[in-house]
């Protein structure tokens, strides 16, 4: 199972945003549904083999995980909307520490990072890590973060944890999970 978790440090954690206002609204909610996106499908398919974890740290509080599962998820198009409404729809549901299923593949529960992080070993994608390209093996769990850098708590958190990179440049969550899909497809079909 490959995981991805993305930190969504201005993304809401109620179902109260618009749909129309992802970006404002909803905290950036845009950056997390473009790495759902990226996550999960394929042309005309959904990878089976992939959770999407959205670790939402916004306003009102507290934090909470969203879930997509690949091989269980239904009713996901490949638009940020699609992915928002989900999104709302899991948020609107009353949650408690275990996941609970709002929509067939989809769950929420409270809490954030630090409880992710117990439960997966995660490796850190960022610009400073190894070149994934030279490295033998990679790992089939990664952390990324939204539009921001890791504050110094998170960093504190992730500290000690393996650090890869795709490219010499900085780019966006979602792009650098498709690169990553990429290289790990190759990867899997004998293309290295």
């Amino acid at each position: 199972m490959k995981r991805f978790a993305i930190v969504g440090h201005l993304a809401a954690t109620a179902g109260t945003f618009s749909l129309n206002d992802l970006p404002g609204s909803a905290g950036r909610m845009d950056v997390l549904c473009r790495c759902v996106n990226a996550a999960l499908f394929l042309s005309h398919d959904l990878r089976a083999d992939v959770e999407c974890y959205l670790v939402l740290c916004g306003e009102p509080g507290p934090e909470k995980t969203v879930l997509f599962v690949g091989g269980e998820v239904r009713y996901l198009s490949p638009d940020e909307r699609s992915s928002a409404s989900l999104i709302k729809k899991a948020l609107a549901l009353p949650c408690g520490d275990a996941f609970r299923e709002s929509t067939p593949g989809v769950y929420v529960r409270r809490g954030g990072l630090a409880r992710l992080l117990d439960e997966h070993p995660f490796a850190v994608l960022a610009e400073d890590g190894g070149d994934i390209r030279h490295e033998e093996a990679l790992p089939e769990a990664y952390l990324l973060s939204d539009h921001r850098n890791f504050s110094d708590e998170e960093c504190e958190l992730i500290a000690g944890r393996s650090r890869h990179s795709v490219g010499p440049k900085s780019l966006h969550a979602d792009h650098a999970i498709t690169i990553l899909q990429n290289e790990l497809d190759r990867r899997e079909h004998g293309w290295r």
